[in-house]
C-alpha cells in the first residue's frame, strides 16, 4: 500500500521533495524503488546472496549520507554506480588481505619475488605515468580511481559535466594503459 501511495511521483520529484525539506521518507521511497536493483548489481559481483544483502545494506547508508552533502540529478544511474563501485570496493578488499595463521608458510620461492617486483615497477611506472595524463585526465582518473569518488562528485568538484568526467575518465585510462606499456618495453 505505501508504495501505491507514491506510485505516481517520480524520481526527480521525491529528490527535489528532499532536496528541499531533508526529510529521509523521500529517500526512503526512492531506495525502495530500487532494492532490488541494487540487490541484483551486488550478486552479479558478489556470488552471494547474504554478502549482497549486507552490501544492500551498506549502501542504502552510504545513499543517505551522500545525498545529504551532494545534489544528484539521475538517481537510478547514481545509486547503480555507488552499488557498482562499493562491491568492487568489497572484491578488491577481498584480495589485498588475505588471513595468514601462524603455522602457514609465506611463499618465498623466486617467481613470488620476481612478481613482487614487477608489480612494484608496474606501480612505478603508473605513478610516473599519471602525471604524463592531460590536466583534465589526471584529475578525473585521480579522483575517481585514487579517492574513489563518484562521477558525480568529480562533475561538482570540477566543474566538469558527467559525459566530460566520464569521457576523462575513460581517455585517461586508456593513456595510462599506453604509457605503461611503453615504458615497460624501453625498460
Amino acid at each position: 500500500m505505501y508504495k501505491e501511495r507514491f506510485a505516481h511521483i517520480t524520481d526527480n520529484e521525491l529528490l527535489q521533495r528532499f532536496y528541499s525539506d531533508a526529510n529521509n521518507q523521500w529517500l526512503g521511497i526512492l531506495l525502495q524503488r530500487y532494492t532490488l536493483l541494487l540487490l541484483g548489481t551486488c550478486m552479479k559481483y558478489l556470488k552471494n546472496e547474504e554478502e549482497a544483502k549486507d552490501c544492500v545494506q551498506q549502501i542504502f547508508l552510504k545513499a543517505i549520507t551522500e545525498l545529504h552533502k551532494y545534489k544528484v540529478e539521475y538517481f537510478k544511474s547514481w545509486i547503480y554506480m555507488v552499488a557498482k563501485n562499493h562491491c568492487l570496493m568489497k572484491l578488491r578488499d577481498k584480495h589485498i588481505f588475505v588471513p595468514v595463521d601462524d603455522n602457514q608458510q609465506l611463499p618465498t620461492d623466486e617467481d613470488s619475488l620476481l612478481n613482487a617486483a614487477d608489480k612494484d615497477k608496474t606501480l612505478t611506472l603508473l605513478e610516473s605515468s599519471i602525471n604524463e595524463l592531460s590536466g583534465e585526465q589526471k584529475t578525473c582518473v585521480t579522483l575517481f580511481y585514487l579517492q574513489k569518488k563518484s562521477y558525480q562528485h568529480i562533475a561538482d568538484a570540477t566543474g566538469y559535466t558527467l559525459m566530460q568526467v566520464k569521457s576523462h575518465i575513460q581517455n585517461g585510462k586508456r593513456n595510462l594503459k599506453l604509457l605503461v606499456e611503453k615504458k615497460l618495453k624501453t625498460n
